[in-house]
């Protein structure tokens, strides 16, 4: 960054006492808050959250310096919450992704689904492709179940996300299906959680093998044997 470009010293100053200005407003909002989810306290994080980014800019591009600490939560592609204080309705928005890494295991249990569900066999065919597979599937458990037992089907977990947004409303019956992920207002979202294994990168050499320890704790050897499936429901 050029001289000329530089922020001076009193804008420096001011944005640490923005930030100054911020904390206090938390405090003050965390200690009168009327339960867990008070839309104050909400909204004081996120203006200590923006104070705090400024005042590091400034910072870095004035002195080359950082601060040191870094408050969570924040994300740059969502800005300050201005959906309703008391929502009415809420709409969850869930985007989990998956690779097929063993076809063949997915086809195999597609097609003991299918199987399940005609007398004889007749009328099984469906379950021979891929596509034909994965309609099967999710037919027949829910998003929950797959994400929960997805090595059963022959998958490997991608990012997920979830989003809650606010609401005054409920919407009327069908009135979103046909474009179901359109026109969702970023301001309306009261939170968020994601899962990628790009956050794994940050940690340390032990801290990853701590986590590879603790996926095969919950999800078990990924050779072990098929479990049966339930498809009679």
């Amino acid at each position: 960054m050029s001289d000329a470009a530089q922020p001076t010293a009193a804008e420096v100053r001011a944005a640490a006492e923005a930030v100054k200005t911020a904390l206090d407003r938390h405090l003050a909002a965390v200690e009168r808050r009327s339960g867990e989810d008070d839309p104050a306290v909400y909204e004081a994080f996120n203006q200590l959250a923006a104070a705090a980014e400024t005042y590091d800019e400034l910072l870095y591009d004035r002195y080359d310096e950082v601060t040191p600490f870094e408050i969570p939560g924040t994300d740059e592609s969502l800005p300050p919450y201005a959906g309703p204080e008391e929502p009415n309705a809420l709409s969850v928005l869930i985007r989990r992704d998956y690779a097929v890494v063993e076809p063949q295991r997915l086809l195999a249990q597609a097609g003991r689904v299918e199987a399940a569900e005609y007398e004889g066999g007749a009328g099984v065919d469906a379950s021979g492709t891929v596509h034909g597979a994965l309609g099967i599937l999710f037919g027949e458990f829910e998003p929950d179940e797959i994400a929960s037992r997805h090595k059963e089907f022959g998958l490997e977990e991608g990012d997920s996300t979830l989003w809650v947004t606010a609401a005054d409303e409920p919407a009327e019956p069908g009135e979103w299906l046909e474009a179901p992920f359109e026109q969702i207002d970023p301001q309306r979202v009261v939170c968020r959680f994601d899962v990628s294994a790009v956050f794994d990168d940050e940690d340390t050499a032990d801290d990853a093998d701590d986590d590879l320890e603790d996926e095969l704790d919950l999800h078990g050897d990924e050779d072990e044997d098929l479990e049966p499936l339930d498809a009679d429901r």
